[in-house]
């Protein structure tokens, strides 16, 4: 057996202590999110055993405001503010987004990093008293606080009552199960990651109600002058599920703007090929268009493009117009 002099195993913890390297990621507060932040870590400690990674967990205004209905206070970016100045002032080097709440256009100075694999991109019907939406009766009560899942409901389900619902996961369920709300509708991608599928009475398939731009996938911030963490996250980008969200928030894009209306926009990948459905509503329901496109899944951008133009020649244009002229333009 031979024996290490102390000083030499001195030396070698002082080296290996010191090259060992941190990693601060941001994240909201809420289970779900924090359950990303760690999937994320996770992710990195398998490529990269010699980093440290800890979480700084935020309340971000989206959090905060629980009595509104995010179209009326700014959308779904109020998500990611808060976590975007911890990366600007230094407090974090990367932030852990679900991609449906990151906008198109990201602030000067930002960049998505790497988009991981996406999970179930569906929506899911929750209740404890009903098997799906078509079993629910005459004036039952669903609760959402989608305006993509309320048109979409008021279009198909002309008899339910749609409620406005906020708050993170388990505050939606608890609501639920307080018998505010006879069924609630969330993202199956949440309930899984949090494994709640038990709670999951239907899934709503993309045939009869489209996700949201990008629904199911994670998206890692950075700062735009962070070469080397753009290069340390690139393994961790997953390039099929890069092209169909790419393509979808394309659509997003060309049609959001800073107004607040029910859009979806989901692409299939098949065989090289990506197939874009988008639907564009009034809240209300009475009034929805649709668009159908296929291209090339290395094409995605072109892809949204034509989904978009059509449309905008549908109609959308008028529908776009009439919301900024109800919101004055605002984000």
């Amino acid at each position: 057996m031979s024996v290490v002099n102390p000083t030499v195993k001195r030396k070698r913890f002082f080296l290996e202590k010191n090259t060992r390297r941190k990693l601060i990621i941001a994240s909201r507060q809420s289970r779900l999110a924090l359950w990303q932040a760690v999937h994320v870590s996770a992710a990195i400690s398998l490529l990269y055993p010699q980093y440290e990674i800890d979480i700084l967990g935020m309340t971000t205004r989206g959090d905060q405001i629980l009595d509104r209905a995010l179209s009326a206070v700014g959308g779904k970016g109020l998500f990611v503010k808060e976590l975007e100045t911890a990366l600007a002032d230094g407090r974090a080097d990367l932030a852990v987004h679900s991609l449906k709440d990151v906008p198109f256009a990201l602030p000067d100075g930002f960049v998505l990093a790497a988009i991981l694999e996406r999970e179930d991109p569906r929506d899911a019907f929750i209740s404890n008293s009903h098997a799906s939406l078509e079993a629910m009766p005459a004036g039952a009560v669903i609760g959402t606080g989608s305006l993509r899942r309320q048109a979409a409901i008021a279009v198909r389900y002309p008899h339910l009552r749609v409620l406005p619902l906020r708050g993170n996961v388990d505050t939606r369920l608890a609501k639920l199960d307080r018998g505010e709300f006879d069924a609630i509708i969330l993202a199956a991608a949440g309930l899984k990651r949090l494994g709640l599928d038990s709670r999951i009475r239907a899934f709503i398939e993309t045939d009869l109600a489209l996700p949201a731009a990008g629904q199911g996938a994670l998206a890692i911030e950075i700062r735009h002058d962070r070469d080397d963490l753009r290069a340390l996250l690139a393994p961790l980008n997953h390039r099929a599920t890069v092209q169909a969200v790419t393509a979808e928030r394309t659509v997003s894009a060309l049609l959001g703007g800073s107004c607040q209306v029910p859009l979806a926009a989901h692409a299939d990948l098949d065989d090289g090929r990506l197939r874009l459905r988008a639907m564009l509503a009034t809240p209300d329901g009475s009034s929805m268009i649709r668009a159908e496109a296929e291209g090339a899944a290395t094409e995605p951008e072109a892809l949204g493009k034509i989904v978009a133009e059509s449309l905008l020649a549908q109609g959308g244009a008028g529908m776009m117009a009439m919301c900024a002229e109800k919101s004055g333009g605002d984000d």
